[in-house]
């Protein structure tokens, strides 16, 4: 389903799954994969994956580890680590993240800022916690 440096991420995994019927208003804050193929307005934030599949209507702000998205997004995005975009995505909004892919046919209004990797930055502090 999506793949960076070897690192898949399955469906049966999804911690929360929104399916096609479902629609969420309000803020929605899980810590493991999401996937959203329904319709959220609020917000929408995961430390780990996020999945926008290609029929999804989102109006929210987005914070996720990692995302790849497919379908409409009305609101900023910001990713910690790698974001892709499929050639079905609409996004109005920002964009930060600290690594992008964006395949032909997307469309994106806002601006994009790349990021340092806060995903290893924020391992690396933990670990320094840890050996305190």
């Amino acid at each position: 389903m999506f793949s960076k440096d070897n690192k898949k991420v399955e469906l049966k995994d999804a911690e929360t799954i929104i399916g096609p019927s479902i629609r969420v208003k309000g803020n929605f804050h899980g810590e493991g994969d999401i996937v959203i193929e329904g319709k959220v307005e609020g917000s929408i934030k995961t430390n780990n994956f996020l999945l926008v599949g290609e029929k999804a209507k989102i109006v929210a702000e987005v914070e996720a580890g990692n995302a790849q998205i497919g379908g409409d997004i009305t609101g900023n995005l910001q990713i910690k680590g790698y974001l892709e975009i499929t050639s079905s995505a609409k996004i109005i909004g920002d964009i930060e993240c600290s690594e992008i892919s964006i395949e032909k046919g997307a469309i994106i209004n806002g601006k994009c800022t790349m990021i340092k990797n806060q995903t290893n930055s924020h391992k690396s502090k933990l670990e320094e916690e840890e050996e305190k």
